[in-house]
Parts: structure tokens; C-alpha cells; sequence
């Protein structure tokens, strides 16, 4: 693998005096074609070193450079200890979601390797109303308001904390969000899962998680109930 962060010098064909570190021009080629440009920056060959596969492209140097490259076993280290801890970061937050005990222990191991931490301020919304979904939050710390679109504005349907999750309705009902979330109470961290990664990894989770919209429904039906009265 070859990247501009200093771990132990490969030189590209170079002039006596040496060019600065992580320079030059590379070009990459797939079967004769040219796909991408590396221009000073960049990494490139990490793919064959996770996935224990031959190259897939060609990378031709266009100009003299210096790369700083990575051997497989110091990669796989790295990558190893990467993965190990974001495990156990997420290993409380994940045990604490009930829906989640039903899964085997790898399923949760890649889970935590799919998730993305977010952090959002005081007051800031981490989704809106009607937009498409592109994922699922669950809340490592702090608290979000779920809150509806009405006639006179938006009507706060439930708060939500630590170890609760939110977003996961659009992805089964394959529909635009249902209502808008904020962030609530100060920093809010939240760890995100994207949609590919639902759909791999909670697919079959999908009748739990169907029961809640039986009780999202119930919950909209009786605020609607309530504004008819006013």
C-alpha cells in the first residue's frame, strides 16, 4: 500500500537531489484505460491488502516522486487494532438495545465495524421531515426530539436517550421520513448506520422493528386526535 503519511520510505524513480516527501504525479489504469489521477496526494493499493486480492489496476509513476508504502502484515495490524477497538466502544451501547439481543456475536462485531459516530450541537437537526432515508441513528449520549409538522408548526412527539434508536421506520417502510429530529439537552454523539449496511446486517430484524410502527401509528393517530379537539 503507498500513501502520503510517513511510515518507511519506497522511492519512485527520483533525480539526485531528492524531491520532497510524498510527491508526484501517478496515474492508474484498468486493462490500458485510464481511470484516475494522483497528483501529489493520495493512497492507493490498500484494496488488495484487505481483501487478500491481486491488484486490480496499474499505477504508473508520470513524474518523479517520493511515496511512503506499507507493508500487508503492518497493514493488517493496524487494521486489526482499528477494528478492535471501535468494537469494544460500541460493545455497551450495542448491549444496551434490546432489539439487538436476538443477534449472534459476529452479527453484533459487524455491526460496531459499520457504525459512524456523529456528534450535533444543542439545537440542530439530525433529520428532517419528508426527506429520503439514507440510514439509522442510535444514541451513544444525550437526548433527541422527535417532533411533527402541524398547522401551527412543529408538535414534539416523544424525547428519546441513551441506548434508543430512531430513523429505522423510514428504512423498512421504504418511505420519506416520518418526522424531524433534533438534538436536545447539549452534544448529542450518535452512532449512524447507513442503509446497505441495515439491509446486510438487520434484514431479518425487520419483523422487531415493524411492530413499531404499529406504535408510531397509534402515537401519530392520537396526536392528530388531540389537534382535532382543540
Amino acid at each position: 500500500m503507498y500513501f502520503s503519511s510517513p511510515i518507511f520510505p519506497a522511492i519512485a524513480p527520483a533525480p539526485a537531489d531528492r524531491p520532497p516527501p510524498y510527491s508526484g504525479i501517478y496515474k492508474v489504469y484498468i486493462n490500458d484505460k485510464h481511470i484516475n489521477t494522483y497528483n501529489h496526494t493520495g493512497l492507493f493499493g490498500e484494496l488488495a491488502l484487505l481483501y487478500n486480492m491481486p491488484r486490480a489496476a496499474t499505477v504508473q509513476a508520470e513524474t518523479s516522486g517520493l511515496l511512503w508504502a506499507m507493508d500487508r502484515q503492518t497493514f493488517r495490524r493496524i487494521l486489526l487494532k482499528s477494528a478492535f477497538r471501535k468494537r469494544k466502544m460500541y460493545e455497551e451501547l450495542l448491549n444496551s438495545v434490546p432489539m439487538l439481543k436476538a443477534l449472534q456475536n459476529y452479527e453484533r462485531m459487524n455491526l460496531a465495524d459499520a457504525l459512524v459516530s456523529k456528534s450535533y450541537d444543542n439545537g440542530e437537526r439530525i433529520i428532517k421531515q419528508g426527506d429520503a432515508a439514507d440510514g439509522m441513528y442510535f444514541i451513544e449520549d444525550g437526548t433527541v426530539s422527535v417532533r411533527m409538522d402541524q398547522e401551527d408548526g412543529e408538535v414534539e412527539i416523544s424525547q428519546l436517550g441513551k441506548g434508543q434508536y430512531f430513523g429505522e421506520l423510514a428504512l423498512v417502510t421504504h418511505r420519506p421520513r416520518a418526522a424531524s429530529v433534533y438534538a436536545t439537552g447539549g452534544n448529542v454523539k450518535l452512532a449512524f448506520l447507513d442503509t446497505e449496511a441495515f439491509e446486510r446486517i438487520m434484514g431479518f430484524l425487520t419483523d422487531v422493528l415493524k411492530r413499531n410502527i404499529v406504535i408510531y401509528e397509534q402515537m401519530f393517530t392520537d396526536m392528530a386526535r388531540r389537534n382535532t379537539n382543540l
